[in-house]
């Protein structure tokens, strides 16, 4: 009976090592901004706590404008190394409405894409892609929110760097003309 109780004692004196970090609820891309509604709490015991402080806790604030340097797994505990400062202020965002097929079923944000435009076809002439934009960050990409069936339209939000605002007329022009297509880059 004595055993029994120290045992319990010990089990109860250990059950408060645990600390609450952060772990990632899908599988995140390098350059995706890090909100709450991508984390789920994990309550774990470490060895040591310089091993947990490796890991974004729980318990403190999660930083503003911040961005993945890595590619991040579901499940994987996110650690403080992979978290980047996000340049997000130094980027002009351009929405682009495409047709759903016009659009990789797999694009996640912080892609790396170009977008083509397709000009509408011409009796006679080849119609010709050109390339608008190149080597754009996706910035947003949600997927359609009609469960019902396919959406006819998506729209991808690709951040164009601010230094680079030169070419924006040119490519908003061109983008209005035709059909639009986006290119992973690999």
């Amino acid at each position: 009976m004595a055993v029994c109780v120290l045992l319990g004692a010990r089990l109860m004196a250990t059950a408060d090592d645990t600390v609450g970090v952060w772990s990632v609820s899908s599988d995140l891309p390098a350059g995706a901004s890090v909100d709450l509604g991508d984390l789920e709490r994990q309550d774990l015991r470490f060895g040591s706590p310089e091993l947990a402080a490796r890991y974004l806790s729980a318990d403190d604030v999660l930083p503003e404008g911040v961005v993945l340097g890595r590619d991040v797994a579901a499940g994987e505990l996110l650690p403080r190394a992979a978290l980047e400062t996000s340049s997000a202020e130094e980027m002009v965002e351009i929405p682009i409405a495409l047709a759903s097929e016009a659009v990789p079923s797999t694009l996640r944000v912080g892609e790396r894409v170009d977008v083509w435009v397709t000009p509408p076809a011409e009796s006679g002439q080849e119609p010709r892609a050109t390339r608008v934009l190149e080597q754009v960050h996706v910035v947003a990409a949600p997927r359609s929110g009609n469960t019902l069936g396919p959406s006819a339209t998506r729209q991808v939000v690709v951040g164009l760097p601010a230094d680079d605002q030169g070419v924006l007329g040119s490519a908003l022009g061109r983008l209005s003309t035709g059909s639009a297509v986006i290119v992973r880059r690999g």
